[in-house]
Formats: C-alpha cells, structure tokens, sequence
C-alpha cells in the first residue's frame, strides 16, 4: 500500500509539472485559455493585469479558487482524494510560480495545441492513479454523490463561459483557439484515462464473496452478482457488475486486485442508467 500511494503521490507532481508547462510555455505567452478552474484562474489574471493593472499570478488564482472546493471535498468526498487534489493544486502553484513564463513559438495554433497536450496529459496521468487537478473535478465528484445527473453539463456551463469571455475580452479569434487547446485536452484525456463520468465495471472472478466484501469496506456502491461460468475450465464463477465514477476507477483496480489477482475486469463507458444508484446518504 505504501508503495501506491509513493507513485501516486510523485504521479501527482509529475501531473502538476505537464500542467504548469503547459500555461507557462505555451498559453499564457498567446492568451489562449485551459479548462476548468485553471482556465477561470488564467482568464481572471489575464483580464486583471491587462485592464485594472492588477498584477497577480495564475498560480494564486488557482490556489484561492481552490480553497472553498477543497473544504467542500473534505466534508462530502473524503479525506484520501481530496487531499491528493489538494496536493496536486499545490504543487502546480509552486511551479506556476517558479517555472519562468515564456514563449516557445509565435504561432498561437501550434501554442494552443501543445498547451492541450502537455495539460491533457498532466489531468490524464493524475485522474489515472486516483487522484485529480481539484476545482471542477472535486465539484463533479460532489454532485455525483449527492444526485444521479449528468455531469458533464456543469464542464460544458464553465468552459462555455470561458470561451465566450475569451472571445469578448480580447476577441473571437481568441475564443476559437481556446476551443482548439479544450478539444486537444479532453482527446489526450480520453487516449490516457477516461472523460466518462460513470463506468460499469463486469468482474469476473472466482471469490465472489471476498471482491464484494473488500468493494462494500472501500466504497459505497451498489453490486449485482451473477453466476457465470468458465469456458476452457468449465469451473463456477461469479459476474459482479458495479457502476461507479471515473474517480474511483483506480481505487476499485487496487481493491479486486488485492482481493482476488486472479480476477477478469472489464471496463466498460456507461452512457446513462436508470433506477437506483447506490449514494453516500443511502448507505447501511
């Protein structure tokens, strides 16, 4: 266990570093504009500094955003994710402030692309070892526990306004090329982790009882089991299905995987569901 939570906790920095590279060297310098928070940060100093000469830094910005939505985490996710989101707000804050801000290329096209890509990769690798950038992500693990409603609308509202101010502030062009850097991060993200809000998880395995005991001590979901049985070997084995959010993904691997190695997980992308869904004030 201590092992897992080492490489997490360096998968953590090394998201932090991709994502401060990709406002320091590429998007700030063409004032093209992230996703989530970061954005909303990026934006808030951009139109600060150019308008009011209000001299503060992005990395600030994103530390303050963050505050409210980590005491938030706290109460309703839990101590373990929100404490590697907080880390991982923090870090990205040193190095925003450290790492010097310049430009590699004059071209905001190739600007906009790279910074997509050196930040969907830092969100990618940290949403795929369980942990998360903070900001929308803790907000989108909230709401998934507390009501059973798409999430994505709440991504799409704020990265809406984010382009939109972009393109009202400085001008459309702007706008259009943050659309680019948006597009970029969300493909590297899907090609890494996984921007699906819910997935099913089909477990096959042969210590049914243990999976689902060790699944219920971690986490609040509900389990179908079904017999199942298997074709070379023609022994009794059991189907557990779970839906969960992308967040827990990583936690529900290390769970089955210490439960029973031997187990057959397939992943699948939920695109919505119906009936109950198993949440954190339902639990017996």
């Amino acid at each position: 266990m201590f092992i897992f939570e080492a490489k997490r906790f360096i998968i953590v920095i090394i998201g932090a570093i991709f994502n401060a590279i990709s406002l320091n060297f590429f998007l700030e310098q063409a004032n093209v504009f992230a996703s989530g928070f970061t954005g909303v940060a990026q934006i808030s100093a951009s139109i600060a500094t150019d308008f009011f000469d209000i001299d503060i830094s992005t990395g600030v910005l994103l530390f303050l955003l963050n505050i409210p939505v980590a005491i938030l985490g706290w109460i309703k996710v839990g101590r373990g994710f929100t404490i590697y989101s907080i880390l991982s707000v923090i870090f990205m804050t040193i190095f925003l402030e450290t790492i010097p801000i310049q430009g590699l290329s004059d071209n905001i096209l190739l600007n906009a692309v790279f910074g997509g890509i050196f930040g969907g990769f830092g969100v990618g690798i940290t949403l795929k070892w369980g942990a998360s950038t903070g900001g929308m992500d803790i907000v989108a693990m909230v709401l998934s526990r507390m009501k059973d409603r798409p999430i994505g609308i709440y991504f799409l509202t704020l990265n809406g306004a984010i382009i939109v101010l972009a393109g009202m502030v400085y001008d459309p062009e702007k706008a259009l090329y943050t659309l680019v850097t948006l597009y970029v991060t969300t493909r590297v993200i899907d090609a890494i982790h996984t921007r699906h809000e819910k997935l099913t998880a089909m477990i096959v395995t042969a210590k049914g009882q243990e999976v689902t005991k060790a699944i219920h001590a971690n986490m609040v979901r509900g389990i179908t089991r079904l017999p199942a049985r298997g074709a070379f070997t023609d022994e009794d084995r059991e189907m557990l299905m779970i839906v969960v959010t992308r967040y827990e993904l990583y936690d529900l691997e290390n769970i089955v995987r210490e439960a029973d190695p031997n187990s057959f997980t397939n992943i699948v992308q939920t695109t919505g569901i119906f009936g109950f869904f198993r949440r954190e004030d339902e639990k017996v």
